[in-house]
């Protein structure tokens, strides 16, 4: 079933991001910004253009017409950027909303990407009877895999990223959890911090290896039980999208899709990556976005 709606997790305290230090090539604004903003509103491209902009530019040019940005409660920063209504913000021809990812009062953080997308569906009750796709506020996605999702005919999928093509650092790869697909390419399981026998066992006859990098096409009715049972990862202390996700395609062999891409995939988690993506938008974008 094509879509043409895309939720964006953006609910996060970016904890990384302001904890982590930069290095030297990252700039005393940069590190100014990183500490004060969200990181969907850090300028890290030319003229200031936060890295939402260009998902937002690229979910536009894939044919996305709605978009719920998923936020904490406060968000005046991004709303000062895309719209200050709750609902029906025209940006640039996409019509943007938002959810709020509500802290219990026990915590002090939200409860993770199952619950952000959890509570996205129970304030956007007509996200029950369609299939969307979800994705990261913090990745850069390229029109070329959003498309590809967008247009897939199934009800589950998620873009399969070639491990080696991901233009990350080998210590950040190393990280990076596995995929491992049946002979069709349907989900069986993904594997954390995986050792090398384990990477062994999910690669190719290629030696490719895949990852995710939270592209998700999801069927509300489906995904739904799951994101309300989800359980809290004991390390992390989170519901995590990819478990709930992991829980469907068990019950329902078959049900989840991969789509293999190689590309690069642009990620804002530390502030010593502004300087990194910052360069890369100039090189693939130029020095302006013409919305």
């Amino acid at each position: 079933m094509i879509t043409k709606t895309l939720i964006i997790l953006a609910g996060g305290l970016s904890s990384r991001m302001k904890s982590k230090q930069g290095d030297d090539q990252t700039a005393i604004n940069d590190i100014r910004e990183a500490e004060q903003k969200d990181k969907g509103v850090i300028g890290v491209g030319p003229a200031g253009r936060p890295l939402l902009d260009y998902l937002l530019w690229n979910a536009r040019k894939a044919g996305f017409e709605e978009i719920v940005l998923v936020t904490r409660s406060e968000n005046s920063g991004i709303k000062a950027h895309y719209g200050s209504a709750n609902q029906g913000n025209d940006f640039h021809g996409l019509n943007i909303s938002y959810a709020i990812q509500h802290i219990p009062e026990n915590r002090v953080k939200p409860y993770g990407t199952a619950d952000a997308l959890f509570q996205a569906m129970n304030q956007y009750q007509e996200l029950m009877d369609k299939c969307f796709v979800v994705c990261n506020s913090d990745n850069l996605y390229s029109f070329n895999a959003l498309e590809h999702i967008r247009k897939f005919q199934g009800n589950n999928a998620w873009v399969d990223y070639d491990r080696d093509q991901l233009g990350f650092p080998p210590e950040r790869i190393a990280g990076f959890a596995v995929t491992n697909v049946d002979s069709l390419g349907h989900l069986l399981d993904i594997i954390e911090k995986p050792n090398p026998d384990e990477i062994a066992s999910v690669s190719d006859p290629d030696g490719r290896v895949g990852v995710s990098m939270n592209l998700w096409k999801l069927s509300g009715l489906q995904i739904y039980p799951f994101l309300k049972t989800c359980p809290v990862n004991p390390v992390r202390d989170e519901k995590e999208l990819p478990a709930a996700i992991l829980a469907m395609a068990r019950s329902n062999i078959q049900s989840v899709q991969a789509i293999k891409m190689a590309e690069a995939v642009p990620d804002l988690t530390e502030k010593k990556d502004i300087a990194r993506v910052r360069a890369f938008l100039i090189n693939e974008y130029g020095e302006e976005l013409c919305w």
